[in-house]
C-alpha cells in the first residue's frame, strides 16, 4: 500500500529502516577497515571513462564471428578450395583465460584487457605480473558483462588484442601509449600501495581523544 505524501510510516516500518541503514554503515566501516594488499588493490584502479569509451569502440571492430558470421566465412573457404585465392581468417579479439595466458607467454598479445570484478580475484591477480614480465600492456576495465558483450558472452574475466587492421595501427599506438602510461609505467608504484586500514568513528572517536589527553598531560609537565 502507497503511503501518502508526508504521511509517516509505520512504527515496524521506521524502525527497520533505521536498522537497515545502522547495518549499512557498520558494514562500510568494517569493509574499510579491512586491509587490502596491493596486488589487489590494483584492481580499483580502472582506466578514466574518454579512454576506456575509446578502447571498447576499438575493440568493438575486432568483434569474434557469430555462428552466421563464421558459416557465411566458411562457405566462402569452401567456395575458394581449388583457386589461387584464400579466405584470411579476420583479425579478432582472443578470449578464454587459458587462451590469453598462452598468446601472453607466447609474446603474441599486443594488449590485455583484464576486469576489475572477476570473483574470485585470484582467478586473474596474477595477469599484471606477466604482463609486465613479458612486457605486455595491459588495463583493468570495469565489467565482467561489459567486457562479454564483446565476445558474444553474458561475461568474460580478460580477453586481448594481437594485432589490428592497417587503418587502425595509429589509433591504436596512441591508446597503447596512454594505457601503458597509466598501468605498466606506474606498476612499481601501484605494488607498493596498500588500501583499507581505516578506522571506524568510534575508534577514531578514541584514538583522538587519547591524543588530547596524551597533549594535556604533556603540557603539565612542561609547567
Amino acid at each position: 500500500m502507497a503511503l501518502k505524501k508526508g504521511a509517516k510510516l509505520p512504527t515496524g516500518m521506521a524502525k527497520r529502516k533505521a536498522k537497515n541503514r545502522e547495518d549499512s554503515a557498520q558494514k562500510d566501516d568494517f569493509e574499510a577497515s579491512l586491509k587490502v594488499s596491493p596486488p589487489i588493490h590494483q584492481f580499483s584502479k580502472t582506466l578514466d571513462k574518454n579512454l576506456a569509451t575509446s578502447l571498447f569502440k576499438m575493440l568493438l571492430k575486432y568483434r569474434p564471428e557469430d555462428r552466421a558470421q563464421k558459416k557465411e566465412r566458411l562457405l566462402k573457404r569452401a567456395e575458394a578450395e581449388g583457386k589461387t585465392h584464400e579466405v584470411k581468417k579476420p583479425i579478432i579479439v582472443k578470449y578464454g583465460l587459458n587462451h590469453v595466458t598462452y598468446l601472453i607467454e607466447q609474446n603474441k598479445a599486443q594488449l590485455l584487457v583484464i576486469t576489475h570484478d572477476v570473483d574470485p580475484i585470484e582467478f586473474v591477480v596474477w595477469l599484471p605480473v606477466l604482463c609486465k614480465k613479458m612486457e605486455i600492456i595491459y588495463y583493468i576495465m570495469k565489467g565482467e558483462a561489459q567486457l562479454g558483450t564483446i565476445v558474444h558472452k553474458k561475461m568474460t574475466s580478460a580477453l586481448c588484442l594481437t594485432s589490428v587492421k592497417n587503418e587502425d595501427k595509429i589509433d591504436f599506438s596512441r591508446i597503447l601509449e596512454a594505457i601503458k602510461a597509466n598501468f605498466n609505467d606506474k606498476y612499481d608504484e601501484t605494488r607498493k600501495k596498500w588500501d583499507g586500514g581505516v578506522m571506524g568513528s568510534k575508534s577514531q572517536a578514541k584514538t583522538k581523544a587519547k591524543g588530547r589527553l596524551t597533549a594535556k598531560e604533556a603540557a603539565q609537565r612542561m609547567t
